[in-house]
């Protein structure tokens, strides 16, 4: 090839008229995709969900919300608060057949199934395991999990399938399951209690794991709930803030973790041996059931267990008595209202009588 540079023909009328137009053509290309960058954002802003409704602070702006998830839900709970409606809850969640081996269990379904039947609060124990060579050799390499929070009935090292159950099931994998039950069902509403045995800096490292969390995670300070009560069922819906956390410890509030003292009353968690508890007297008792405190009203969370859990007690509890016992002792004693949550054991059973914990939350969110 010559290193001599060509020279460029002289543009006649054509080619003069053909650069013209190139130049024209580039320019418009260049103002379509501006005027389509513009309208993507402002479809953008346009979708984005609506935040907490009139008296709360500020737009809280959570996971997308698909079309017709709030409507859904506004046809569902109407105007009523978060402190009018009820919930079934799970006393022990994690301990079940499903999710690991335990021999001795408070529920017969994992916790994707107890979600999935209607279950919206669950109740579990988080405790810190320190990964164990001495397990993990006896073991034959079963046993051999790394060190992190975990759902354990009492130490993580004691009883296998008593106290903890192989598989191991780790705190953060559980609430993994429930932002994807939540992702997938865009018009619910999922409360977890933690019996907290961490600390708050484990606690929030196990949360750090959880994909998706922080968008579904709710926080009541964003939303003001000391001054302007709690926020509608479709405000929670609108704003894609779903998941409440509560915790048996004080020192998480800054992980979005709510102190249930702060939040909650609640009433003593026991039946009893023989099941002919029935009262229901609080379960702290600087916090009564019936507390009144201005502009603010505390969830209420009923358990409905006995000290050891077994199937033939759960059928003798779970029907009538538990009705009769919310009607005749807890909304009595809790000023005229009803539970937020009703807990229990084994919650897909019941007497003969009719009535199931399910159905029986039903009947209190058909109250007017």
């Amino acid at each position: 090839m010559s290193g001599r540079r060509s020279r460029a023909p002289h543009p006649g009328p054509g080619n003069a008229r053909a650069a013209r137009m190139r130049r024209s053509g580039r320019r418009s290309l260049v103002v379509l995709l501006l005027v389509a960058l513009l309208g993507t954002v402002g479809g953008v802003a346009s979708a984005a969900p609506p935040g907490p409704g009139t008296g709360n602070a500020g737009t809280v702006i959570g996971a997308a919300v698909p079309a017709g998830a709030v409507e859904g839900a506004r046809a569902r709970w109407g105007d009523r608060r978060l402190d009018e409606v009820s919930f079934l809850a799970t006393h022990n969640a994690f301990a079940n057949y499903e999710d690991s081996r335990w021999t001795s269990v408070a529920q017969s379904e994992s916790v994707r199934h107890q979600l999935d039947n209607g279950v919206r609060g669950l109740s579990l124990d988080t405790h810190w395991y320190e990964r164990s060579t001495w397990l993990c050799v006896i073991s034959f390499g079963s046993d051999c999990y790394p060190s992190d929070v975990y759902l354990c009935h009492g130490e993580c090292k004691t009883f296998a399938g008593v106290t903890y159950a192989l598989p191991r099931q780790s705190f953060h994998g559980t609430v993994q399951t429930v932002v994807d039950f939540l992702n997938a069902h865009p018009q619910e509403v999922v409360s977890l209690f933690l019996e907290d045995y961490v600390s708050a800096d484990r606690l929030g490292r196990s949360l750090e794991k959880v994909r998706g969390l922080s968008p579904l995670l709710f926080k009541p300070d964003e939303w003001n709930v000391r001054q302007q009560g709690w926020p509608k069922m479709t405000d929670l819906v609108a704003s894609g803030k779903r998941l409440l956390i509560f915790s048996s410890e004080g020192d998480r509030e800054h992980l979005g973790v709510m102190y249930d003292r702060s939040w909650t009353v609640s009433n003593f968690w026991s039946l009893g041996d023989l099941g002919n508890d029935v009262s229901c007297v609080t379960r702290w008792p600087d916090v009564p059931l019936n507390r009144q405190e201005p502009g603010f009203r505390r969830l209420f969370t009923m358990s409905h267990q006995r000290n050891v859990p077994t199937l033939i007690n759960a059928v003798l509890d779970n029907g009538s008595k538990l009705r009769d016992r919310i009607a005749q002792q807890c909304r009595p004693a809790a000023g005229g209202r009803d539970p937020n949550f009703v807990s229990v054991d084994f919650h897909k059973v019941s007497d003969t009588s009719g009535h199931t914990p399910a159905s029986i939350v039903a009947e209190l969110n058909d109250r007017p």
